[in-house]
Parts: C-alpha cells; sequence; structure tokens
C-alpha cells in the first residue's frame, strides 16, 4: 500500500457551506417555526412583566399590529383580541443573543427557544442581505431577525480563512480604509477583526499585527461604525482594547487577567460578550451538556442540537492548559466595574446551539457573579442599547412586540427563562407544537440508526460494474445550487481505475463566485433513506485512490452529533494515483453518528476535474 497522500489540513467548517447539501436529504427546520395565521390585538393578563431593566408587579400587556401598545391594571380587551392568561407567569422581551454565526435555518430554530434577535459575528455576507430584505419587508414573523458583521476582517490564513468560505484579507495598514468601505458596502452593520494567533489552543496561524488592527478600529469608527475584536488570550484581549476596539468578542481561559484589566475596559467605555458557554467547551467540557436533559427545553430540541450540546472541542496535543474559572473570574471583575456585560452563545460551536444555548450563557453569567435580572438585561436591553436597535430589548409603548412568556419568575431563578410558555415575532405568535411533533419524528428517525456488519474489506465502490453504485449507502451529485449558487458539473463513471480495476468516479464541472463556500461534487450517505446516521465506529476511518488536475479538493463528513456542521480536509489530486487515507479522529468525530461523506470542487472558482477510485471504510485491523 502506498503511503497515503501528505499535507492533509483540518478545518471546520460553518453551517452555511452544508446546510445546503444537508437540506437535499434530511428533513430540517424549514418548515418547524412558520407564522401562525397573525392576531390583530393580544392581551396578557395579569403577568409580571420584565421591562428588560426591571421586574415589575402583575399587569396587563396589550399588543396590536406588531407593536406594544399599553401596559396598566385591568386593561378592557378590545373585540377580538386574543386574551392571554399570566397568572404566575413572567413576560420578557424577545431575547437577543449577541454572539452567532447564522448560516441556514439558524434563524428559524433560535426563535422556537425565544430568541428572537441575532447578532451574527461572521456569515456569508449574501445571506445577511437577504435576511435583512426580509425583515425590512415584514417578511420575518417566523424566525429571528439578524444584524450582522458579515465578512470579519482578518489576515491571509488567518482565523476566518478555515472555514470553507473565499474571503477577502487584509494585509497593512494602509488598506485599512478601503477594506472597511467594502465590507460596509456589502452590508456589514458593524465591523469585527480577528486578533488570534490560536497560541491558546495549541494552533499557529497568521493574524492582524498591532498596527493594522488599530488602523481598521480607527476607520470602522470614521464610518460610525462599531469595531468589535475577536481574541483568544489574555494578551490580545488588552491589546485590543488598548488600541481602541468598542468590544471584545469573547474572553480567554489561557490565563489570568491583569489587575488592572476590568479598569481599562471601564475607562475605555467597551464592552465585553463573554461567550461563557463556549469557553467552557474549549477547555474540554461541553458548555451545554446540561441542557440535553432539561425537560423544559428537551422537546424542542432536535437530535442533531442535542449531539452538539453535548460536544466540547477536541483538545490538540501539545496546547497549553485552559482553565474555565479565569474566564468566569474576568467577568466578575468587568461586572464589578460597570463594563457592559452581553449574553452571547457563540452557537454553533461545539457545546451550542441555536437559541437553546443562549437560555445556557443566562446560567452562566448569574453564576459568574450577575444578579439574575442583571443577567436578563443582558440579552435584552443591554445588546439593544449597544447596537442602536432602538425598537426592541425593552416592553414599553411603542416597542416591538417580541415577546417571550415563561412560567415563574426568572429574577428569582434564571432557568425559568426555558419553561417558555409562548413566543411572539411582531406579535405573530410562533408555532412552537408544530416544532415539538417535527422533533419527535426526527428523534425516531434516529434511533433507527443501523450498524455495518460486514463489508467485502470495508470496500464501499469500486465502481467497475460501470454504474454509480455502492455496496453500502448511496451516491449522488451534491451542487451549491440549493443554497443559491450557480455551480455546475457532472458526476459519472468511466473507464479507467487505480490499479487493476476498470472504472472510476469521475467529478468535474466549473465553479462560480455567486457564493464564498461554493462547490460541487459527489456525496456518498451511508443510511438508508439518505443521511440516515449509521454506526461505522468498527472502522477507523476511510481510504480512496485519487488523481487529478493537480488542484486542491475538498472531503467534507456530517455526523449527527456535529449538527449540520461538517468538518473538512482537504487533499491533492494530481496526475498520478494516490492514495488519500484519514481516521475519524483526524475530523473530531468516532464514526458512530456518521450521516455522508462529499468529495467536492471548490470553493476557488474556474474549472476542476479529479478521479476517486477504491472508495472504502478501513477496518482498525486490515485482513492482511
Amino acid at each position: 500500500m502506498r503511503a497515503p497522500w501528505p499535507g492533509l489540513s483540518l478545518t471546520f467548517v460553518p453551517s452555511a457551506l452544508t446546510v445546503a447539501a444537508a437540506l437535499l436529504l434530511s428533513p430540517t427546520m424549514a418548515a418547524l417555526a412558520q407564522p401562525a395565521t397573525p392576531t390583530a390585538t393580544t392581551l396578557f393578563r395579569n403577568t409580571r412583566v420584565f421591562d428588560g431593566e426591571r421586574m415589575l408587579p402583575p399587569q396587563d400587556v396589550l399588543v396590536s399590529n406588531g407593536v406594544v401598545v399599553r401596559l396598566g391594571q385591568s386593561i378592557t380587551p378590545p373585540t377580538a383580541a386574543n386574551v392571554v392568561d399570566g397568572t404566575g407567569r413572567t413576560l420578557l422581551p424577545g431575547l437577543i443573543d449577541a454572539h452567532t454565526h447564522s448560516f441556514g435555518e439558524a434563524l428559524q430554530e433560535a426563535v422556537v427557544f425565544g430568541v428572537t434577535t441575532h447578532l451574527d459575528m461572521f456569515s456569508d455576507f449574501a445571506f445577511a442581505q437577504s435576511m435583512r430584505e426580509a425583515q425590512a419587508a415584514g417578511r420575518a414573523t417566523d424566525r429571528a431577525d439578524l444584524y450582522s458583521a458579515s465578512t470579519m476582517v482578518t489576515a491571509p490564513r488567518g482565523h476566518g480563512t478555515q472555514f470553507g468560505m473565499t474571503i477577502p484579507t487584509i494585509t497593512s495598514p494602509d488598506s485599512a480604509q478601503a477594506f472597511v468601505d467594502a465590507r460596509i458596502a456589502e452590508g456589514s452593520d458593524w465591523i469585527k477583526i480577528a486578533y488570534d494567533d490560536g497560541r491558546a489552543y495549541g494552533m499557529g496561524m497568521p493574524t492582524v499585527d498591532r498596527a493594522t488592527l488599530q488602523a481598521v478600529i480607527a476607520a470602522a469608527k470614521r464610518r460610525n461604525k462599531l469595531a468589535l475584536v475577536h481574541v483568544g488570550d489574555a494578551a490580545s484581549a488588552r491589546t485590543a482594547i488598548m488600541v481602541g476596539a468598542d468590544g471584545l468578542v469573547h474572553l480567554f481561559t489561557d490565563s489570568a487577567a491583569d489587575k488592572d484589566f476590568a479598569t481599562l475596559v471601564a475607562t475605555r467605555k467597551a464592552f465585553v460578550i463573554p461567550t461563557l458557554v463556549v469557553l467552557k467547551s474549549v477547555t474540554g467540557v461541553a458548555g451545554g451538556a446540561p441542557l440535553v436533559d432539561d425537560t423544559r427545553l428537551r422537546p424542542y430540541l432536535t437530535p442533531a442540537s442535542r449531539s452538539a450540546l453535548a460536544q466540547a472541542f477536541p483538545r490538540r496535543a501539545g496546547a497549553p492548559a485552559l482553565d474555565y474559572a479565569i474566564a468566569q473570574a474576568a467577568v466578575r471583575e468587568l461586572h464589578a466595574q460597570g463594563v457592559p456585560i452581553l449574553a452571547g452563545s457563540d452557537a454553533q460551536n461545539p457545546g451550542t446551539a441555536y437559541g437553546a444555548a443562549l437560555h445556557r450563557e443566562l446560567e452562566l453569567l448569574v453564576e459568574a457573579g450577575l444578579s439574575p435580572l442583571q443577567a436578563l438585561s443582558s440579552a435584552t436591553a443591554i445588546p439593544a442599547r449597544v447596537f442602536s436597535l432602538n425598537d426592541r430589548g425593552r416592553i414599553a409603548p411603542t416597542l416591538r412586540a417580541d415577546l417571550v412568556l415563561v412560567d415563574g419568575d426568572p429574577s428569582t431563578d434564571i432557568t425559568a427563562t426555558r419553561a417558555i410558555v409562548g413566543v411572539w415575532k411582531a406579535g405573530v405568535p410562533i408555532d412552537r407544537a408544530s416544532v415539538a411533533q417535527r422533533v419527535v419524528a426526527l428523534s425516531a428517525r434516529s434511533a433507527a440508526a443501523v450498524t455495518v456488519t460486514s463489508l467485502d474489506n470495508g470496500l464501499i465502490s469500486n465502481f467497475d460494474s460501470g454504474k454509480l453504485a455502492a455496496a453500502l449507502g448511496t451516491w449522488f451529485p451534491s451542487p451549491d445550487d440549493l443554497a443559491g449558487g450557480t455551480s455546475t458539473g457532472r458526476v459519472d463513471v468511466i473507464d479507467g481505475g487505480a490499479g487493476a480495476t476498470t472504472h472510476a468516479l469521475s467529478v468535474s464541472g466549473t465553479i462560480t463566485n455567486t457564493l464564498p463556500f461554493a462547490w460541487y461534487g459527489a456525496m456518498w450517505t451511508p443510511g438508508t433513506p439518505p443521511m440516515t446516521p449509521m454506526d461505522l465506529s468498527q472502522f477507523k476511518g476511510l481510504r480512496f485512490e485519487a488523481k487529478g488536475d493537480g488542484k486542491t479538493y475538498r472531503l467534507m463528513v456530517f455526523a449527527q452529533s456535529r449538527g449540520t456542521m461538517p468538518i473538512i480536509r482537504t487533499f491533492v489530486a494530481d496526475a498520478e494515483w494516490r492514495t488519500v487515507e484519514m481516521t475519524w479522529a483526524q475530523f473530531g468525530v468516532d464514526g458512530r453518528d456518521i450521516t455522508g461523506i462529499v468529495l467536492a470542487g471548490g470553493p476557488q472558482p474556474g474549472a476542476f476535474a479529479f478521479v476517486v477510485d477504491g472508495f472504502r471504510l478501513v477496518a482498525a485491523r486490515e485482513t492482511p
């Protein structure tokens, strides 16, 4: 056996990339949060009201035409008004998740859990633009609203370039203003800069230098845009504040903050989005795991969401020790100094799920020293004020009727935010009952996952029948048109295989630049029906032969436990047949719930062609 092809790289791809691929075959949340028929007027009777800052005593709240009309005692309901009993319950403003990466159906998933606004910190700018257009036209009552940084500012090969999306990068301070202006022209609501060399995670990657960071921040402020900085370690956080960042996106777990760090942030009038739930996952403890069995949330958690919440980031060999208590202490000190703390989940990273993870973030903020009321403000009035969303985040006359009704009193028990009775978006109720029904169906399907018992030495396809056949599962083309792309191609079985075989799988086409994560490829799904999870853990990974035009191609692995976020590796297909081999461990999964594998061209635009043969699963101990 020839040695595996060297130089394979491991990257995580955001759910944007292959949500579209997954849409091809799997039930999604698209139909789960469809709006009910709007009721012109709703009266919430005798409910506690958290107005974004204070808890008000039980009273009535009248909503009409998408806005709050009046708060008071014994309001007479207008004719045909829908009356909702709030006795023993609390009415909250719709929650605002101040740190997400919103792709695919994130916004539909989030609203089911009372998150009515996403502040997105990096996504496809075209997706963000289309979401804003729908919001402006009043076509977003079935999902959370989206405001976004769109494309983040980063160095070549820096953080943000590893996600399968071709994005512009910056190399020097003198191009800062033009770079920022281009992002604003794309629709960025604020500017986010990556200032992280990966040292805290045992990685090494380029990042902008201090001078460029400072220049980009200044360029954003000249255009009256907030400048937010992604950091991964304590030293970078301090530098970002020193050079003028308006806010920090994440805190750190590598080393304790300097004694004057909290005072410095307060003096510079900056804010912080700690993302504690994901920082806990970074230290190896799944941040959202306690949500999985919470009976108040579980009926609305898809199998993929439950699996994602139970995941933690894998620890890299040689990575320094990380301590969640460092981040927790930093929040406590920042809060004591009066620094605005905003609740953000960083969904959909390991340990998170859209919507649900924000409830865990609120709990962690309380554990870090905020009172329950202060934590509630961190997900309502404070992010609305910081990001100038003046129509939401509070319950008051003339403001949007984005509302969440919960059983109990979250001012005494922050986890009461999970006991959701109902969610209203611009006064329109979200049909959560249909979501629960769909989750039951998805859970039944997940339980049907099967285990491979026998294959001929792991061989899936050698294509020698001349057909696109597999000993297990199904092959089919995977185009990007489901995500609005225009890439084209062909998946064929051709004459001439590797070694003694007679045929091979040919994948060819043209990648266009319609999408930054464009692709065209061939997908293999092991289960029946397609995208059913299958236990392949008795195998250590996969192997195939490849040749082609010398370009770099992508191999994407889907696992149910990773939700809609696959992991991507790359391989080079040159003029000679080469063996490509990878283990499940290299993808950060154990092989127990594989739903699909894609071999694809892109995202670089242009023509491509490669050929694959001998596609097989590799046993832990191969037969001689």
